[in-house]
């Protein structure tokens, strides 16, 4: 509750700024509770103190400028320096090698995700631009997951209004879930939309009937 007064107070001081460079700093690794932020937002917008519209473009901005950031320190400072000078940014050691892992395991697909891992996301930019993934791969990873992000969490408050609070607390709890179950409808959204072509593709690779005959006769 008291971080909940703390995220109020902000929005009653500052507007729809608190959104923008809330978002953009956390993702330079600096603490801002970005999620409950959000989520706070779209309730606002519920009531109507705030546009929907607004909201979105501001979190997706602050998240995007904010990993685009980090992906150029990450591609012109290196690994070395942010192991070396990351705890001033709150870039622990465990963290580094927790992403790491993440990174070798998933690869691109990480940073899409990593907006919904705590203590990933905040390191993803970094890494990609230590790996010297290309910008524009980088970009439509980065860009699509902020996008979903932000919608996602702006969308809990805007849409369930006075009982955001225990939606958001399941969302966190089930984000494996949420996450399986966004990729299983992607990944049949995409086999519907290109079928034709599917269908067209596998029956060219299989050969006409009177030869596959001809073939089991043999």
């Amino acid at each position: 509750m008291e971080l909940l007064e703390k995220v109020q107070q902000l929005f009653g001081s500052y507007g729809y700024s608190v959104l923008f460079f809330g978002l953009l700093l956390e993702f330079i690794a600096l603490p801002f509770p970005g999620e409950t932020t959000m989520a706070y937002a779209g309730y606002l917008s519920y009531r109507g103190q705030l546009d929907i519209g607004t909201l979105i473009i501001l979190a997706f901005l602050g998240t995007t400028i904010g990993m685009t950031i980090t992906y150029f320190i990450g591609a012109k400072a290196g690994l070395p320096f942010i192991v070396k000078y990351g705890k001033w940014f709150l870039l622990k050691p465990d963290k580094l090698d927790k992403t790491q892992k993440w990174f070798a395991k998933y690869g691109y697909g990480l940073i899409f995700i990593g907006y919904f891992i705590p203590g990933v996301r905040h390191f993803t930019g970094y890494f990609s631009g230590i790996a010297a993934i290309p910008f524009r791969k980088f970009a439509l990873y980065a860009y699509s997951g902020a996008l979903f992000w932000v919608v996602l969490f702006l969308g809990i408050g805007k849409v369930f209004g006075p009982g955001w609070s225990a939606v958001f607390t399941l969302a966190h709890q089930y984000t494996a879930y949420i996450l399986a179950l966004i990729a299983l409808l992607v990944i049949a959204g995409i086999v519907y939309r290109y079928r034709k072509a599917l269908f067209t593709r596998s029956r060219r690779k299989r050969p006409p009937v009177r030869q596959r005959q001809k073939q089991n006769a043999d």
